[in-house]
């Protein structure tokens, strides 16, 4: 899975939406038709979009990629903000513009054979398309989703579609196990070992995955949030604390090796879905 330096190429695109659809409450899945980003994307990158023109919608919102379909691609958003609540709105024939695709992604080691995906809440927006390319590669996968409900478990067809062990978790014990998805960690890591973990999801629930994947003396990626502006590396508003010094999560991330990162306590905005 090591990136096609040539495939890397960041465009502006006007992209027409083709679907978009409530997946539960305050929860939704628009497809774009876009072919130029679609041909480029790498799993774990996104999209900066422009969802209208009017002076609310100035700076680009930033969105991981779900999936890729042909010259399709998936988007799903949590509805918080003005930004994401007038997405919610958009009707199939609808043009919005982004620039993409953006930021640095999971890049797998080649070696990998199996892969640990641990996914909090929209955290599972940017692992849908690691899943099926991982899983096109004959890597084998196992994923531990979490959610608050049951409804909100995101990517659960898709994940058990291409994914050899599925383990649902729920907040309120409505699906799968009764708590936090951090909870079943310890337990794949010594029961199917993987030889790298790859999380995504609020701050805490990363942290404590990437904290376990260390004690266990697995490699681990992070997929990390944090607010941006320009996404394109000028503005600075992303920064993540490293070992080797500040770096921006729209160039560098937002995907980093875990034992890279100096965790802080940052409030930080879901990007992913969010705005």
């Amino acid at each position: 899975m090591t990136p096609d330096p040539q495939a890397a190429r960041t465009s502006l695109e006007r992209m027409r939406v083709v679907k978009n659809v409530q997946l539960t409450e305050g929860v939704g899945l628009v497809v774009f038709d876009a072919p130029r980003i679609a041909r480029q994307v790498r799993p774990g990158q996104f999209i900066h979009l422009r969802i209208a023109r009017d002076a609310a919608f100035i700076l680009r919102r930033p969105f991981s990629v779900h999936r890729v379909r042909g010259d399709l691609i998936e988007i799903v958003y949590q509805v918080l903000g003005v930004g994401t609540r007038a997405l919610s709105l958009a009707a199939p024939g609808e043009v919005m513009d982004a620039i993409g695709p953006l930021g640095t992604g999971w890049d797998v080691p080649d070696d990998v054979t199996h892969a640990l995906l641990v996914a909090g809440g929209l955290g599972a927006a940017p692992l849908g398309m690691l899943a099926e390319e991982l899983s096109a590669h004959g890597v084998a996968v196992s994923v531990a989703l979490g959610a608050p409900t049951g409804e909100r478990l995101v990517g659960r067809e898709l994940f058990e579609s291409v994914a050899r062990r599925v383990v649902l978790c729920t907040d309120d014990g409505t699906v799968g196990r009764a708590g936090f998805v951090t909870a079943v960690v310890d337990a794949l890591l010594v029961a199917d070992r993987p030889d790298i973990v790859c999380a995504c999801g609020p701050e805490a629930m990363a942290r404590t995955v990437c904290e376990k994947a260390s004690a266990a003396g697995v490699p681990c990626r992070v997929s990390l949030e944090r607010l941006m502006a320009c996404g394109v590396g000028a503005c600075l508003s992303c920064v993540v604390s490293t070992r080797t010094g500040q770096k921006r999560a729209c160039i560098d991330g937002p995907v980093f090796w875990a034992d890279d990162v100096v965790w802080e306590s940052v409030d930080a905005s879901c990007w992913r879905g969010q705005g």
